[in-house]
């Protein structure tokens, strides 16, 4: 299904994702929720890195704060030189779309939208060429099998082949930082094997940093680095910790 993809050298050019002395909170009227506390972590440019951790610990809500949709109460968000937490909502915004794509659990395609469409909708909002996106989008859809589904509507894809077409609007615009939140969660066993091994193939081609939360034990087995939430900070696993 998907064409074999060298293994390439990491790129300096790449982005960094540095959490520096992260703290987070959330309260209504009848709680006061801590989620971290001082949390430092580094995410190395070009690495496949997992969190795991029990729901509820806040790891939909960490990749929040990397992508800049949410801010911590303190600390900074660094990707490179650029910190994320001394930025507007414009200037996060801006940053999100030419640096950052996004996997989610379930695909968020929009269903009046072809398969092409959906894929690239993003560029057309960022003013990209017509060409230049139609042409990339077009080669990614025959990368991940769906060029002749192009045309066609999401409702008539299955699961598998819906998410396919959200990992490929996720690159479509070239980001240097991919964030997947539980990707094979609405996935059975071996379509999710199937979708772990493309978004790793994909994203080690182009040299991208790659953040995933998930409850997968398969997504460990392709990672560099697997990181688990505890006590209120991001734990690296020791023993998972992969060859490179």
């Amino acid at each position: 299904m998907l064409k074999t993809i060298r293994k390439i050298r990491r790129e300096a050019f790449f982005l960094d994702i540095h959490l520096s002395k992260i703290s987070k909170s959330y309260s209504d009227s009848n709680t006061h929720r801590s989620l971290f506390k001082d949390m430092d972590a580094r995410f190395e440019s070009g690495s496949f890195n997992v969190i795991i951790g029990r729901s509820g610990v806040g790891k939909s809500s960490l990749l929040n704060l990397i992508s800049g949709i949410d801010l911590p109460d303190r600390g900074k968000i660094l990707m490179d030189d650029s910190d994320l937490t001394a930025m507007g909502d414009s200037g996060r915004t801006v940053f999100r779309r030419k640096h950052i794509g996004f996997i989610y659990q379930f695909f968020n395609l929009i269903p009046v939208l072809t398969v092409r469409e959906n894929v690239t909708l993003i560029c057309e909002l960022d003013g990209k060429p017509r060409k230049t996106y139609q042409d990339r989008a077009d080669q990614l859809l025959e990368t991940v099998g769906l060029y002749d589904r192009r045309n066609d509507y999401p409702d008539t894809l299955s699961g598998g082949e819906q998410q396919r077409v959200a990992i490929v609007r996720s690159l479509v615009i070239e980001p240097q930082i991919i964030l997947a939140d539980e990707p094979t969660g609405n996935l059975d066993l071996e379509t999710g094997r199937l979708i772990l091994e493309m978004i790793a193939q994909l994203t080690q081609k182009n040299g991208q940093t790659l953040v995933m939360v998930t409850h997968s034990p398969e997504a460990v087995n392709y990672a560099d680095r697997v990181f688990r939430v505890e006590n209120q900070t991001l734990v690296v696993q020791p023993s998972l910790y992969s060859k490179d």
